[in-house]
């Protein structure tokens, strides 16, 4: 089947698909490259913890500045941009885990431009998919960071033994070159519509940037946005989604290295399994979601609750078991249902952005998303610190009990998420 033949909004879904998986593939192999150079160098765990969050320090600056610019000059060219300065920072800098000032520039400027990319995702998918296919199309979307995710797991640890910790920056450069060139040849804006049905719906053309000298540029309810509790229940899902992945995502190589003494790369294709099982989940919740909703058996807004609540307290429970486990095959189970239930919750808050606001969805998503770096600042950066406390009472990180605590505190959040989610969040359109 020719490209041509294949409707415009499922080739954007494709690319958004590729540009999220393209984005994880990055972070997955900066801390697998990073985590084999610092113990090499003989780096502690509390300054590989702040290296290792300095990304989110940028990525929470650009957040809610990533939403406003997509909002003003369209989603499209502003996610170009961010590939451009993302894959150009990974190219120019090497890693050498002793040039701290160093690094720490070229992972705050690796982290702003990457801030800018799912607030611009956000409002290029409100532009095109339609509300009937919202849950799935941001879901297979979204499920792009988790098989990236997967596959940097899987194949960076063999590059690195191959051709080094630097290799992994030069092959994630080369992924963002050649997807900025497949944006720049097949990604459009949608034709405008003048339909009212089809602004009242809340996508097509009428979310696009306006022409000043045609229409009157859009004013953005920050105020009303900020107070909105709706708002606040998904960013404190938000929050604690990405608290507990990117633990798990920053600090899972060091409990295989040091926890449990088993080296990624003596590991087989076994420790890709808990993101490929995130990506099997998203794509799933979607579709459930989108069948519930569609079939009229649940509201869009129970929808969004069941899926949410569902996934957070299985990933909970999971989470808390996880460091009883001392066998390879025991964390990747466990570490897969968290991350799998996780990434099924996900078909209920990320995608409420669309639901209350589809004309402000790079804003709110902003809002929400700088929540999630926080996340990212505040678990990565205290789970160094929590490890090396734990080096002073157990000796060394191998003890059970030196990883309890770290894995305990998303557990909580998960529960306290979800019950925020239920008592505040709606599938109602509440912003026009």
């Amino acid at each position: 089947m020719k490209l041509s033949n294949i409707p415009q909004r499922y080739v954007i879904v494709f690319l958004t698909f590729l540009s999220t998986c393209v984005c994880y593939i990055e972070r997955v192999g900066f801390s697998i490259a990073y985590t084999v150079a610092a113990d090499a160098a003989g780096i502690n765990q509390s300054s590989k913890g702040t290296i290792l969050s300095t990304f989110f320090v940028g990525y929470a600056c650009s957040q809610v500045p990533g939403g406003w610019a997509a909002q003003k000059i369209g989603g499209r060219k502003v996610l170009l941009l961010s590939f451009v300065l993302w894959s150009s920072t990974c190219f120019l800098v090497p890693l050498d885990p002793n040039r701290v000032g160093l690094l720490v520039v070229a992972r705050l400027l690796v982290g702003v431009a990457q801030g800018f990319i799912f607030p611009s995702i956000h409002t290029v998918l409100a532009q095109w998919v339609p509300p009937h296919e919202r849950s799935r199309l941001v879901s297979i979307t979204t499920s792009g960071m988790y098989l990236g995710a997967a596959l940097g797991m899987w194949l960076l640890p063999a590059l690195v033994e191959l051709r080094g910790p630097e290799s992994v920056f030069l092959a994630e450069a080369l992924a963002g070159v050649i997807w900025s060139l497949l944006w720049i040849r097949y990604a459009t804006d949608p034709p405008r519509s003048e339909h009212p049905k089809a602004a009242a719906a809340g996508f097509g053309g009428a979310l696009l940037p306006t022409n000043v000298n045609h229409h009157k540029v859009t004013h953005i309810p920050w105020k009303k946005i900020m107070l909105s509790l709706p708002v606040w229940a998904i960013v404190v899902n938000n929050f604690t989604f990405h608290y507990a992945l990117y633990v798990l995502m920053n600090w899972l190589p060091t409990y295989f290295e040091l926890g449990l003494q088993i080296s990624l790369q003596g590991m087989d294709s076994s420790k890709m399994v808990p993101y490929l099982n995130m990506f099997v989940f998203s794509i799933v919740g979607g579709f459930i979601a989108d069948y519930l909703i569609t079939k009229r058996i649940l509201s869009v807004t129970r929808t969004r609750k069941f899926l949410n609540t569902v996934g957070f307290l299985i990933a909970s429970a999971a989470l808390m078991v996880l460091p009883m486990f001392r066998t390879e095959n025991g964390v990747i189970l466990c570490s897969s249902v968290a991350l799998g239930f996780l990434a099924l919750g996900r078909a209920g808050f990320a995608v409420n952005h669309m639901d209350i606001a589809p004309r402000y969805a790079g804003i709110v998503m902003g809002v929400s998303n700088t929540a999630g770096t926080l996340a990212g600042i505040i678990g990565v950066d205290l789970t160094g610190k929590l490890l090396e406390a734990s080096k002073l009472v157990y000796s060394d990180l191998s003890h059970p009990e030196s990883w309890r605590v770290v894995f305990f505190i998303p557990g909580l959040l998960c529960i306290f998420s979800s019950v925020v989610f239920l008592l505040f969040s709606t599938g109602e359109r509440i912003f026009d």
